[in-house]
């Protein structure tokens, strides 16, 4: 973890956050699903192999939506997905400790979006689901603009939208693809491991900083502003 802050929080006011790993905890219910299909190699056996499946396969999925987007066909990839869904309305679940800080941001008059590659509907029943909609203002999802991470496009798309400059906007993401969009827009980046990306990762895709989860921020922000009043 990084042992200073170099980004100059006194100055942002808007905060960019990616859904999967970073806000919602969808990592440790995909590790769950799979390991209860895995069930017959015993509990905890089934756990481990199914966190290194999904740990493997991150990083080759991230890498096949941005080939797809590359090559204009991931419209088609997110139709596919929509259909083999079940109807069902889904229950997504909070990264421990995420709540406080976005109420922290919210009443400190921070400006907050949502920039995933998740459908809308998606990104909005999370967000209606813990009561998280009153304090973000932009949603921006895969339909939302012509590219996706890690272009910078949906970045600055929530920077445009969000009325901020570059240098007053961060973006927090658990993947090198968040942190690859954020640098290419021109933002500062922070990358969290309570999603599946590594330290290392994050770093040398350009992470300014790298924390053990999201809700890390809040204590650091809590000092920044001590230090400013």
């Amino acid at each position: 973890m990084s042992q200073h802050m170099p980004i100059p929080l006194e100055r942002v006011h808007a905060w960019c956050f990616d859904l999967d790993g970073t806000l919602m905890d969808t990592d440790d219910e995909t590790v769950e699903a799979l390991g209860h299909s895995l069930r017959l190699l015993g509990k905890e056996r089934a756990a481990r192999l199914a966190r290194r499946l999904v740990m493997f396969g991150e990083t080759p999925m991230n890498a096949f939506i941005t080939t797809l987007d590359f090559l204009g066909l991931d419209a088609l990839l997110f139709k596919l997905r929509a259909r083999m869904r079940s109807t069902a309305p889904a229950t997504f679940s909070l990264v421990p400790g995420v709540k406080p800080l976005l109420r922290y941001l919210w009443e400190h008059d921070q400006q907050l979006a949502v920039v995933s590659t998740r459908p809308e509907a998606d990104a909005l029943t999370f967000l209606h689901q813990h009561g998280l909609d009153k304090w973000f203002s932009l949603v921006v999802t895969n339909t939302t603009t012509k590219r996706l991470k890690p272009h910078p496009e949906p970045i600055l798309y929530a920077v445009q939208h969000l009325g901020c400059t570059l240098d007053a906007c961060v973006m927090v993401g658990d993947t090198p693809v968040d942190m690859r969009s954020a640098r290419r827009a021109g933002v500062w980046t922070i990358g969290v491991l309570c999603g599946f990306g590594e330290a290392h990762e994050l770093h040398r895709a350009g992470a300014h900083v790298v924390l053990p989860s999201t809700a890390d921020l809040l204590p650091m922000l809590d000092q920044t502003s001590e230090a400013y009043t």
